[in-house]
């Protein structure tokens, strides 16, 4: 049982989120085998409630509190000194001087820093493996954003695009290796980056199959005799929020034309304020759910319309676990490790969404069929500890460890 230092920018509790759901299981897992000292801050205070759950697990927590609208501004001293504005975003004295005393104290064996901006605490690492998990190529989200954005927004993304890519660059050259959650962004990356293209590796994400899982009965959020289509996320987050909009703006009327009882639900916390002026008689805006899976488990069929979207979706796994028919945008489909038209469907386009759709909706043995199908893919090729293990090859021998903690409840 080795000691691991594990730095995230946020609180791997509640998996509530993409980003939290890998480091929470990331967290269950390194727990079961070795001692973990997590830093991580806190930009939800609701999530303070769960900071018990996850000392828990730990045998050293730092908690750095983290107010949004402070970090923006804090985030501006980057235009000045020719920095990402997200790295000083992330910038606490107080984290930073537990990092120091951790190393100190408490011998070290490895570390994992979660996302690219928590590599600015990697250059007080000893000489230790240093395993930086990006997930995403984040420089490359950015410059996407600016492609959709008019001035000054688009300068700015621009802006931190180029600068962005560059302290990852940086950052990878000191990892010992350096992890993305699919091996196509792993193979951006490399190109993006060839001085280290040799330590850089992918680790993909899971799905709690047991916690997802179809079941039936349960009481529907849905009003009787309509034909939900749902789409869940964070909506808060800009390709969820953009998705959202366009989706209920080009598809939704396309699809009420041949079905009138279709209601498209977006499920997801904090939506903005143009997701939350979307709610109609045809379009239901619910904002935070205690527990997404009866939207799943009761909705006609699940979509991913996001025109911008890096790595694996969670909310795809989430709903094929659950055995639900999924109809994807291009954007998401390339990441899958699934078969189009047999575990999935995929569209293009508004109106191939709505003929996808249309198409599962008078069918509805197909949808079951599809929905059948992705459950057993989800079962065979996305299980967290097969995935997971993947950093065990970097990590100190945790043959003698000893399981610590089991699942929160």
């Amino acid at each position: 049982m080795a000691n691991v230092l594990y730095l995230t920018h946020r609180l791997p509790y509640p998996p509530n989120k993409g980003d939290k759901l890998r480091t929470y299981h990331l967290l269950k897992y390194l727990s079961s085998r070795h001692k973990v000292f997590l830093g991580t801050f806190v930009d939800d205070p609701a999530d303070y409630a769960h900071v018990p759950v996850v000392r828990g697990m730990c045998e050293d927590l730092f908690v750095a509190g983290l107010t949004p609208a402070t970090a923006k501004l804090r985030s501006l001293i980057g235009l000045a000194t020719g920095e990402a504005l997200t790295v000083p975003y992330y910038r606490h004295a107080g984290l930073r001087a537990w990092v120091r005393t951790v190393i100190r104290e408490s011998h070290i064996d490895a570390a994992l820093v979660f996302s690219s901006t928590m590599s600015q605490y990697a250059d007080e690492l000893p000489d230790i493996p240093n395993l930086a998990v990006f997930d995403d190529v984040d420089s490359v989200k950015w410059g996407h954003y600016a492609e959709h954005h008019r001035w000054p927004l688009s300068w700015l993304y621009r802006r931190e695009s180029r600068y962005l890519l560059e302290f990852e660059r940086q950052s990878a050259v000191r990892a010992t290796c350096t992890f993305f959650v699919t091996d196509n962004e792993a193979g951006l990356f490399r190109r993006l980056a060839p001085e280290v293209g040799n330590r850089v590796a992918h680790v993909c994400n899971g799905v709690d199959a047991d916690f997802f899982a179809p079941a039936e009965g349960g009481v529907s959020p849905y009003a009787i005799g309509e034909q939900a289509v749902v789409f869940t996320g964070a909506m808060d987050y800009w390709p969820n929020a953009d998705a959202a909009l366009w989706f209920a703006a080009e598809v939704v009327p396309r699809l009420r034309e041949a079905w009138p009882k279709v209601r498209f639900h977006v499920v997801g916390r904090s939506p903005t304020p143009a997701v939350q002026a979307l709610a109609s008689e045809h379009v239901a805006i619910s904002g935070t759910v205690p527990d997404v899976r009866p939207w799943l488990r009761h909705a006609a069929l699940v979509v991913a319309p996001l025109r911008m979207a890096r790595g694996i979706q969670n909310k795809i796994l989430e709903a094929m676990a659950m055995g639900k028919a999924v109809v994807a945008s291009a954007a998401c489909a390339g990441a899958l490790d699934a078969e189009p038209g047999r575990e999935f469907l995929t569209a293009a386009d508004a109106d191939e969404f709505a003929r996808q759709i249309g198409g599962l909706l008078a069918d509805p043995e197909r949808a079951a069929a599809i929905g059948a199908a992705a459950r057993e893919a989800v079962l065979a090729r996305y299980s967290w500890a097969a995935h997971l293990a993947g950093f065990d090859r970097y990590l100190p021998a945790a043959e003698s460890a000893q399981p610590r903690v089991t699942e929160p409840g």
